[in-house]
Order: C-alpha cells, then sequence, then structure tokens
C-alpha cells in the first residue's frame, strides 16, 4: 500500500499493511532542522511580519519550497495537511495589509487600537488588546440576508495548488474547505477578551449567536465549491471545543447552539464532494465525544493525555465511529527525555494498533520547541512497531 492507499483503507474499517502516521502540523523549527536552512514555513510570527512589509511572494515560495523539500524528506508522513495555517492558502497576488506601528522589538498597534505582542514560546503573534470588543451591539436582524459569496483569487491555492501536484498521488492529503463552523464567537475569539465576551453571548444573546451560526453554515456550505481543492483527500477542521478542564460550554449548550451547525457542514462535504472530515481538538473533549459521533467527524486528532483523555479509552468506546489519531504526548516532545518517548510510542501502538481503525502522530503536533532528537526517536520507535504483518 501507498500512504494514499493506507489512510484510505484505516478511514474504511480495514486493516492496512501498516499503521498510518501524521501531524496536524510540523513547526518551523523542526522544518529548519530536516531541510537544513531558515524557513517561512509555519513560522507564523515571521510569516506575519513578512506579509506586513510587503514581502508574500516570498513567504509564498517559501511556503511551497521548503514544505515540500520537507515531506520529500519525510516519506514517513502518510498524511500531509495541506490545509494547515501559516503553510497553506495565501493572502493574493499584490496583498498590501494595514502595516501596523512597532511600539518595541516585541509589540505592534493598528489604528484601531489593536495590539499584538510576540511569543517567544509559541514563536506567534498574540493579540493582547483589542478595545473594540463588545462596543457595537450585535442583533439577530443583521444575519437575515444571504450570505455574501465572494470567490478567492486563484493565487490564494498556490500552495495548496503545489503540494497537490507534488504528493497527490501518494500521500493522504487533508486539506481546506468553506470554512469551519463549530463555536462562533459574535468577536472572533482572537484575544482572551473576545474569547470570554463571545462565550458569555451564548447566555446573554443566544438569538443572535443562532442566526449568526445559521448564517455561516450557508455561507461555508456554498464556499466549498471554490475551496476545496481537486486531488485532496478529506478536509480538515481545527477549532477547539475544550480546555484541560473540560468543554468551554456545557454539553447543554453545545447540543444546542452547535452541533446543528457541525451536523450541516459535515453532511455537505460528505454529500456534495464525497470527502471524509478529519478533527482536530484539543483539551478533554470526553464529554462531547457522543456529539462528535452525531455530528459525523469521521477522524478524531489531538487526543490529548495531559488534559486527561485517555487514548485507548476513546479507541474502545469511539473507535468503530471515530478513527483515533494520536499517541504520544506533545508536551514529551518538547521537554521529555527520549526514553519516555519511546515508551509512550510503545504503549500507545500496544493498546492501539490492535484492530486497525487508528492513525499514529503526537497529541498535538510537532510544535515549536520539540526537541529534534525526541521527534526522531519518536519516528524510530514508530517505524519498529508500526507493521501489521509483525
Amino acid at each position: 500500500m501507498n500512504s494514499k492507499e493506507r489512510v484510505r483503507a484505516v478511514l474504511a474499517g480495514v486493516i492496512p499493511d501498516r499503521v498510518p502516521f501524521g501531524e496536524f502540523a510540523v513547526d518551523f523549527d523542526t522544518v529548519e532542522k530536516v531541510i537544513g536552512h531558515e524557513t517561512y514555513y509555519r513560522a507564523k510570527a515571521r510569516s506575519q511580519i513578512a506579509f506586513w512589509e510587503g514581502r508574500r511572494d516570498e513567504v509564498v515560495q517559501s511556503w511551497k519550497e521548503d514544505g515540500i523539500a520537507f515531506f520529500k524528506k519525510m516519506d514517513c508522513f502518510d498524511i500531509i495537511n495541506i490545509g494547515a495555517m501559516a503553510s497553506s492558502l495565501a493572502p493574493p497576488r499584490g496583498f498590501l495589509p494595514e502595516k501596523p506601528a512597532r511600539i518595541d522589538a516585541e509589540t505592534w498597534r493598528f489604528k484601531d487600537g489593536r495590539v499584538y505582542k510576540y511569543s517567544s514560546v509559541t514563536a506567534d503573534l498574540t493579540l493582547v488588546a483589542d478595545p473594540n470588543v463588545g462596543r457595537r451591539p450585535r442583533r439577530p436582524a443583521e444575519f437575515d440576508r444571504e450570505p455574501e459569496i465572494r470567490p478567492p483569487d486563484p493565487s490564494e491555492f498556490e500552495v495548496v495548488d503545489a503540494f497537490i501536484a507534488a504528493f497527490g498521488g501518494s500521500r493522504y492529503l487533508a486539506g481546506p474547505s468553506g470554512g469551519e463552523v463549530g463555536m462562533h464567537l459574535l468577536e472572533g475569539g482572537e484575544s482572551g477578551e473576545a474569547f470570554a465576551h463571545g462565550l458569555m453571548q451564548y447566555i446573554l444573546n443566544p438569538e443572535t449567536v443562532k442566526a449568526a451560526i445559521h448564517h455561516e453554515v450557508e455561507k461555508n456550505n456554498r464556499l466549498d465549491r471554490f475551496y476545496i481543492r481537486k486531488g485532496q483527500d478529506a478536509v480538515i477542521w481545527g477549532q477547539d471545543f475544550a480546555s484541560s478542564q473540560g468543554p468551554f460550554i456545557s454539553p447543554a449548550l453545545f447540543r444546542e447552539f452547535v452541533l446543528p451547525g457541525i451536523k450541516r457542514r459535515v453532511g455537505n462535504i460528505h454529500s456534495e464532494f464525497g470527502l471524509p472530515v478529519l478533527k482536530h481538538a484539543c483539551g478533554n473533549n470526553r464529554l462531547l465525544l457522543d456529539m462528535f459521533v452525531e455530528a459525523g467527524y469521521d477522524a478524531y486528532q489531538s487526543i490529548q493525555k495531559s488534559a486527561g483523555m485517555n487514548l485507548a479509552a476513546v479507541k474502545r468506546d469511539y473507535g468503530r465511529s471515530l478513527v483515533c489519531w494520536g499517541g504520544l504526548p506533545v508536551e514529551l516532545l518538547v521537554s521529555g527525555p527520549a526514553g519516555d518517548v519511546r515508551k509512550e510510542v510503545a504503549d500507545a501502538m500496544e493498546s492501539c494498533k490492535p484492530g486497525g481503525r487508528y492513525i499514529f502522530g503526537s497529541t498535538h503536533s510537532i510544535a515549536v520547541g520539540s526537541r529534534y532528537d525526541n521527534v526522531m526517536a519518536m519516528i524510530d520507535e514508530f517505524e519498529k512497531r508500526r507493521d501489521y504483518r509483525r
């Protein structure tokens, strides 16, 4: 079997020749170790600053060349997420965004008062202040209209289409869609303040939240035909629904507000495009898993042990309905000893490999700060154990 056939078999409930391997994302520092030079690929802050400086074409060329070079060298990856942020959909050619004022070495301010700071831990830019949150009253009537559908510029798919051209015949490519509709937050949720405000609207302004979700579903269902590319094998979504303590909203509210929209979005992708939907969701989602099944997700990635999720138990209870994708705590990649990495790989394979319906990977991604030796230890131990014929 090649990678594409292997993943398709797992999703169909057939035991393949080997356990497939994939990650939601591989961040730039690991990519640089493999390709041997600096990259914009999955370098979120570096890419965004370059966009502000008008260097769109330079960034996009790096995303294409370096991403493809990485996965050609790392042929152990059966799944490639070609829809991952900071390495997939590109700004259109001629993109000229507002350039914020630089306040100091790590801080930028936009004209509307939003302030971003650089985090050395995540190598990303975080919105730390947004004076616009909650200033505009939101009412259901603003969503009582036909969705405005703007076809994307073809240049936005430069990276995605390059990956399809390079790997479409052999690797399993999880890619973009018209957009996920999960826990809709009226203020976007990019900052902590906006996230908290958006959650409160489920209680304080429920009819507007429902109207916004309905409008978003209608819009994104229509956008699918522009964003789902010929040659991709699945759609992958990445919004989180839970913290390490449990869901952001109660299961009852999730069922009332969120589940209907997810079911319609998944249903559109299944029926109109015949593609599986792979769902990345960090945190403790245990109380939502019945609804993950009801929603129609085909696979659940990022089964987070450090948030109290037990991979073996999830596979035991839900493996017939959801392909489980995970196995190694990302925290071990970042700070654990290589021996512990190998033990976790062995434990995951022993408990989840039998019976199929399993994809190996980390509990999130190969994130910024992962130790290269740990990544290689993970892959080495996995390669020793992945074959079903042994």
